[in-house]
């Protein structure tokens, strides 16, 4: 096949937002029937300064670019140089959308079509994993002199393109293309770090232009999952609803799933004022001498180190009661004598059969709670498996990120990222208070095959 006119760019920036981080260099390649035609690139002050682990990276210091041309001074020679030509970068997204916010903040129109590198070396490589710029590098068996300097970054892109030409068909080399390639620009996207994502689990808030709360979810995969709602194709029809609205993108990244699963239950608390789920058990009087022997408990905020012969976690005193009239029902148990009719005297249930008669005498209180012995012992709760506080710890080899969680009798105490804030942490824990939604939450995740294996008791 034969490339149009291309411009290669890459950009090196202060972060990974472009509404909030500003380009400190930039390198173009034009290409014109093949052939390069012209190569530029300037440092770039950013009027701010670039973050030290930034200048550890791309080696560009804050010295470096204190003289150099502000980006409004470049911009016409930028805007020249892109003009009329296919706008190609290695993981285009991210240089695209930095060049239109550089444009926008100086109230300067841009568009192009584009050609993602990295897209077109999965499409023409598929038997790779990887296709980042250090993984073409090391595959092709190519040098560069300054690795996350644009110009140098920008040369290893073009000797890929060159190379591809050199080593496969037309048939494949247009496919992959085809594949990689947008007619229109890159779609524009909410603000936000979406291209600082990472491929790790975590939690995620949309907003609208009005700052209401559109989504709040959680992701294996933030980066797959956030960048999959605005990328055609990919989305549903639900999404691509959600993703029109959105203007404003938060990522919250965690250590793990568990992680994640947690901060997406206390961010839908506190955006959305979603109250916890309301948690209701049935204790049950033993020591009573007449009916009712079993009343409704409140277990929100209880301690359950202190709980006594407390049986079921229901959501509420409706479910509590239905779930009690149906094991009633199975097992013969008294109505009045559990407490789902009050008033004593027969039960209702006793004229019809349903009842053995403790209620009126015909059956022993001892035979009768015997039976309810059996329900109540079902209902209980799972028993907590150790003896005290115990530690669930998740790591991301990716992002190199780790959270301890520390729990006690299904209680959860805190979490902590470090063994400096988990022994401060450990040193004075919070009272144990019974959250339903971290209960049924911790109970899953403890029924998957070898999590329980992975917790640490204190």
């Amino acid at each position: 096949m034969h490339f149009p006119r291309l411009a290669i760019v890459d950009l090196e920036t202060t972060g990974a937002d472009p509404s909030r981080d500003r380009i400190t260099e930039i390198a173009i390649l034009v290409v014109e029937g093949g052939e390069l035609i012209d190569q530029w690139s300037s440092l770039v002050n950013p009027g701010m300064p670039i973050p030290e682990r930034i200048q550890e990276l791309i080696g560009i210091t804050d010295t470096m670019v204190a003289d150099a041309p502000s980006f409004a001074a470049l911009a016409e020679n930028v805007r020249e140089k892109l003009a009329d030509a296919v706008f190609v970068a290695h993981n285009a997204r991210f240089d695209y959308n930095f060049l239109r916010a550089a444009f926008e903040q100086l109230g300067l129109a841009w568009d192009a079509p584009v050609m993602c590198s990295v897209k077109f070396s999965r499409a023409l490589d598929p038997e790779f994993a990887k296709h980042g710029l250090d993984a073409i590098i090391a595959r092709h068996g190519y040098t560069i002199d300054a690795r996350h300097r644009a110009l140098d970054d920008a040369r290893i892109v073009w000797q890929f393109l060159q190379d591809a030409r050199g080593r496969a068909d037309s048939e494949r080399l247009q496919r992959a293309w085809d594949k990689a390639f947008a007619t229109s620009s890159v779609p524009r996207l909410p603000i936000g770090d979406l291209e600082a994502l990472p491929d790790s689990p975590g939690a995620y808030v949309f907003r609208s232009t009005t700052g209401q709360v559109l989504e709040i979810g959680r992701a294996r995969d933030l980066r797959s999952q956030v960048l999959g709602f605005f990328t055609a194709g990919r989305a549903s029809a639900k999404n691509k609803k959600i993703a029109a609205a959105v203007h404003d993108v938060a990522s919250f990244p965690c250590a793990g799933e568990f992680g994640a699963q947690l901060k997406e239950l206390q961010l839908a608390r506190e955006l959305r004022e979603q109250p916890a789920t309301a948690a209701f058990g049935w204790r049950w009087l033993r020591h009573s001498l007449k009916a009712p022997v079993l009343e409704l408990a409140d277990l929100s905020g209880t301690d359950p180190a202190g709980w006594t012969d407390i049986s079921g976690c229901f959501r509420g005193e409706r479910e509590a009661r239905t779930a009690l009239q149906e094991l009633a029902r199975q097992h013969k148990l008294c109505a009045s004598r559990i407490g789902l009719e009050m008033g004593g005297g027969p039960c209702q249930a006793v004229h019809l059969g349903r009842c053995h008669g403790v209620c009126v005498g015909r059956e022993d209180t001892r035979v009768h709670d015997l039976r309810l012995a059996t329900v109540m012992a079902a209902l209980r709760l799972t028993a907590w498996p150790w003896r005290g506080a115990v530690l669930l710890a998740e790591t991301h080899e990716g992002t190199q990120r780790s959270e301890i969680q520390v729990f006690d009798h299904w209680c959860r105490l805190g979490s902590a990222c470090d063994e400096s804030t988990l022994a401060e942490l450990l040193a004075s824990p919070p009272p144990r208070r019974f959250d339903a939604d971290v209960y049924r939450m911790l109970t899953r995740w403890l029924n998957v095959p070898g999590n329980q294996a992975r917790i640490r008791p204190l």
